[in-house]
């Protein structure tokens, strides 16, 4: 599973700079939807800095977010593929 972690990292390292789109299920049918630029990648987590229409400024999401479906990352309308297959 490190493996696919680490390559998730990879591909949203290209990314850096960029905007993105965000789509979190948060629970109980209860989706959230956010967008912004993606700023930094580390080891665990990637960071976002939001759209100043927001109340919140910056968020983090763990890849292991992605790899379980729970964050769905897209790039220009499109889902980025960042589980292997």
């Amino acid at each position: 599973m490190a493996n696919n972690l680490q390559t998730i990292k990879n591909i949203l390292d290209q990314y850096i700079g960029k905007r993105i789109k965000i789509t979190a299920e948060m629970g109980r049918n209860r989706i959230r939807e956010r967008e912004g630029v993606l700023k930094e990648t580390y080891n665990s987590v990637f960071v976002i800095d939001l759209d100043s229409d927001q109340s919140i400024e910056r968020v983090s999401y763990s890849y292991t977010d992605v790899l379980t479906k729970t964050v769905v990352v897209s790039h220009d309308n499109e889902e980025l593929q960042l589980i292997p297959q």
